[in-house]
């Protein structure tokens, strides 16, 4: 079958050079064309002169897959329960299926990966060579792709491909996945519906741009909001929504677009909220100021707990310059930041929220105070001690901060 299906895709290629057809652009004249010649083959492969096909619907995908998607890539791609795909080397294919991690049977060529990639690249207008070894893009289908190629990894090219599956579109849709009870939902909600700035930590795929996007679904709808992402990976869709992301140098070295300029060119926008995907470096600074500008916001940090969220906010704004202080940083981020929500992935693959803890505004001995609002005990997240600030906010919008909040 192996050498019918490779006989048949070069077929196909040679018919797709004639007509001067586009694979990407021109997907229906394709599906008709592969099916045409699947046709013809069938008829004469029942008639001896070619080898013949097991699985006539099979080939047809994956001829099509060869040419128009990512070949033995695709069938992950289009694995609703796939959500993360890497390459460490071209015999070692792995997927991510709910948090949990699996080696596949998908074996490649050195050549596979690199016309894989080359492929992936093609849309995306970024570059990989010796001076360039990174690159960090997004693919035609919002996908997150990431590719590190030799002397900087020992032998083979890394490859990882994420995938971005919107499981949740508000946080009372977190409910039915196991990650937040209903109290803490209603709480949320109200919190991002009353103007509260949030801070969404957690290790990697814990989860954080899944929250974010929840959290996005209680904005007001009236409401302009503007992200700010390394490469696109937030879907907050349906509403006011202008979505901004870096660019790399180009061939000459210049052109380069960073997170902490599309920061700046927001505040230009007149945003009525400002989301930034990921705080790393010196960008953190420029979400203070703007969140201290009155500006209401999110964005997400990596971090082992939410004090450690709060910490690591404190220390990131000082990368941008060495006039930056501490003194201005600290209770900066103790008047910036309302909540902080801590994520968690379990060893079961479940991801959850552990904690959520809120921010009085004030600070002792250079530490910001916090209290919990929400943890976890005994696997359940439970009520805990602490009250939001600005009850004022939540008054405004109608909501009832006591009534939420009552233990019960």
């Amino acid at each position: 079958m192996a050498n019918g299906t490779a006989l048949l895709e070069s077929e196909v290629r040679e018919l797709i050079r004639r007509r001067g057809l586009d694979p990407a652009a021109d997907d229906a004249d394709l599906r008709t064309l592969i099916a045409d010649a699947v046709a013809d083959y069938e008829d004469r492969s029942l008639r001896g002169l070619v080898p013949r096909l097991a699985d006539l619907e099979l080939t047809s995908k994956q001829l099509h897959d060869a040419i128009s998607g990512l070949g033995p890539l695709q069938r992950y791609l289009d694995d609703p329960e796939v959500e993360e795909i890497w390459i460490n080397g071209p015999n070692q294919v792995f997927v991510a299926r709910r948090g949990r991690p699996e080696l596949t049977t998908t074996l490649l060529t050195e050549e596979e990966v690199r016309d894989l990639v080359e492929r992936m690249l093609r849309t995306s207008g970024r570059r990989l060579d010796l001076s360039t070894p990174f690159v960090d893009a997004s693919l035609p289908g919002g996908e997150r792709l990431h590719v590190v190629i030799p002397d900087v990894t020992r032998r083979h090219w890394a490859v990882n491909i994420r995938k971005f599956l919107v499981r949740a579109r508000r946080v009372t849709d977190l409910v039915g996945l196991g990650s937040l009870t209903d109290e803490a939902a209603a709480f949320l909600h109200a919190s991002v519906a009353s103007g509260l700035n949030v801070l969404v930590s957690g290790a990697t795929q814990s989860g954080k741009t899944t929250m974010i996007n929840a959290l996005g679904g209680s904005i007001p709808a009236n409401e302009h909001v503007i992200t700010c992402e390394e490469v696109f990976e937030l879907q907050l869709a349906g509403r006011d929504v202008v979505s901004l992301q870096c660019r790399q140098p180009n061939l000459e070295g210049t052109g380069e677009i960073p997170l902490r300029r599309l920061v700046k060119e927001a505040l230009r926008m007149r945003p009525d909220r400002l989301i930034i995907g990921e705080v790393r470096e010196a960008e953190s600074l420029d979400m203070l100021i703007a969140l201290n500008a009155g500006i209401p916001g999110a964005c997400t940090i990596h971090a082992n707990s939410a004090r450690d969220a709060v910490v690591k906010m404190c220390t990131l704004p000082l990368l941008a310059g060495e006039n930056v202080s501490d003194r201005f940083v600290v209770p900066t981020v103790a008047a910036a930041f309302d909540l902080v929500i801590h994520l968690d992935l379990d060893h079961t693959g479940r991801r959850q929220v552990s904690e959520i803890v809120a921010l009085s505004g004030r600070v002792e001995q250079g530490v910001v105070e916090v209290s919990t609002v929400f943890e976890r005990h005994g696997g359940d997240l439970v009520r805990g001690d602490g009250f939001p600030p600005h009850p004022e906010r939540f008054a405004r919008a109608g909501f009832d901060l006591t009534e939420m909040l009552a233990r019960r």
